[in-house]
């Protein structure tokens, strides 16, 4: 998109093109895109009147800490027209996540629910605005130029990792736009400016964020706001908004799998779900297409690529578990642990051995906030540390992650391998494999494990299982019984917090 460089431009693109029409539905509020333009309009006057100084880092930063709420669109454009740097922060972060994302991205202002607020106190930014407080003081009309912002850096995202405190990755405006560019060049184009979204995933994550609110400004649809998924309700909001493309993750298509005859009726209206994240369980992904007739896409992305790098709607047929091909404008190749490519042979036959997926792409971040570290190498390449192998007709399917990987007697353990066979298990309703130390074997497979209710099914009984299914070395030597498993904003499995 040449004519637009910073990505605010969008909703100012939409509101001369469709300003009548419905930008964002919450509940009983519709909100048109004129409508949103001058919203965004009074909050970027609002903070350039603030006068906040660039650092030596650049344009001051100003974290967004709310749920999926109109209020989050309009002041999220609303920084980058003004010029300045969003920083989305999960509103359900403690007292200490705050402090780190606070202390580490030097936010002068804090956009928040009042939780929030209270949680930061005085340790925050100096100015604090709060959802159903004084936050209306940023949507009051006020008298000034036009602004049109910047075109460097618009936004840092904290990522949770694997290990360490969450960084943030530099996304510049490019990036995101180019990541829309990219999927409009599908055949055909995933989203269309008379769809309706449904906008589920948080917008404080890369994927809610830019696959969801982003790409209703790019195209200038229409997005249905949901704070807090609940599979019935969900299903009800589908409905009566008229949703045609789902933007989601594995636990909502998990739910709406087992809901029979309701998933039926309220997806007559929809065309597209897209699923994203981390896998999806194949036994949910079946009862789905079952009871929809119609395929889930499912895809691969990361915080660092703004965040969409593959997708089935790049391949010929959807196939289950596979994440698809890189999307157009996006370069991917798979590297083995000696520095070589993996992905063809000398006969340009594809090999199905495993290797790290490595990008290129207009989509990738600028490296880790402020210094830049771990961005993309002189020749734009970015090593992602997901392992991953092509099947005989180029499609992708994930492995592991490298930062995950278990060694045990010097053979190499993926954990998702046997989370898929303990998935299998009746008995099983969501586990996690993780590596820990054992004198003989340096690693050993440990499993946390959840039970379908009313189950007794033994830790013996689960080993034998997976015995049955792999190599005696993947096979786990200790299961622990959980209740629940810890969950990130997206339903991966917290494996830090476990370990």
């Amino acid at each position: 998109m040449q004519d637009v460089t910073n990505f605010a431009e969008l909703v100012r693109r939409a509101a001369s093109a469709r300003g009548t029409r419905p930008a964002l539905r919450s509940h009983a509020t519709v909100i048109t895109w004129s409508e949103l333009d001058q919203q965004v309009d009074a909050v970027a006057a609002n903070l350039a009147a603030l006068g906040l100084p660039a650092d030596e880092h650049g344009a001051a930063r100003v974290a967004v800490a709310l749920p999926n709420v109109p209020e989050f669109a309009a002041v999220f454009f609303g920084v980058l027209r003004a010029g300045l740097v969003a920083v989305p922060i999960n509103p359900a972060y403690t007292a200490r996540e705050l402090a780190h994302v606070f202390a580490d991205s030097g936010a002068a202002v804090l956009v928040g629910t009042q939780s929030v607020v209270s949680a930061v106190g005085a340790g925050g930014p100096s100015r604090q605005y709060t959802l159903g407080g004084n936050l209306q003081e940023l949507f009051q009309d006020k008298a000034g130029p036009a602004l049109a912002g910047g075109a460097g850096l618009a936004v840092l995202l904290y990522t949770s990792g694997t290990a360490g405190a969450p960084k943030g990755a530099m996304l510049s405006h490019r990036a995101l736009l180019a990541n829309h560019g990219q999927l409009a060049e599908l055949d055909p184009p995933p989203v269309a400016p008379d769809d309706v979204l449904l906008l589920a995933v948080p917008l404080f994550h890369a994927y809610g964020l830019n696959s969801g609110l982003g790409a209703v400004a790019y195209h200038g649809a229409c997005g249905v706001l949901v704070e807090r998924f609940d599979p019935a309700d969900s299903l009800e909001v589908i409905e009566r908004h008229g949703v045609t493309g789902v933007v989601g993750v594995p636990p909502m298509f998990i739910a709406w799998s087992l809901m029979g005859e309701r998933l039926t009726e309220a997806w007559a209206g929809v065309r597209l779900a897209v699923c994203g994240a981390s896998p999806l369980d194949a036994a949910a992904e079946r009862r789905f297409v079952e009871a929809t007739g119609q395929p889930v896409h499912q895809g691969y992305g990361l915080t660092e690529a703004a965040p969409v790098v593959t997708s089935t709607l790049a391949s010929a047929t959807v196939k289950s578990g596979s994440i698809g091909r890189a999307i157009p404008g996006v370069e991917l190749k798979l590297i083995d642990a000696g520095g070589e490519e993996v992905l063809l042979d000398e006969d340009d036959e594809v090999r199905t051995d495993p290797g790290e997926i490595v990008v290129r792409g207009r989509n990738l971040f600028d490296g880790y906030w402020p210094s830049g570290e771990g961005a993309p190498d002189a020749d734009g390449w970015w090593a992602t540390g997901d392992v991953a192998y092509a099947d005989e007709d180029g499609d992708l399917f994930i492995v592991d992650r490298l930062g995950e990987l278990i060694l045990v007697s010097g053979f190499n353990v993926y954990p998702h391998e046997i989370e898929l066979v303990l998935a299998a298990h009746p008995a099983v309703v969501e586990a996690a494999a993780l590596g820990v130390p054992h004198p003989y074997t340096g690693q050993t497979v440990k499993v946390v494990v959840v039970r379908r209710p009313g189950s007794q099914v033994t830790a013996e009984e689960l080993i034998a299982h997976c015995e049955r299914n792999l190599a005696r070395f993947k096979c786990p030597t200790a299961v622990e019984f959980v209740d629940e498993l810890p969950h990130s904003a997206t339903g991966k499995i917290r494996k830090a917090a476990l370990r």
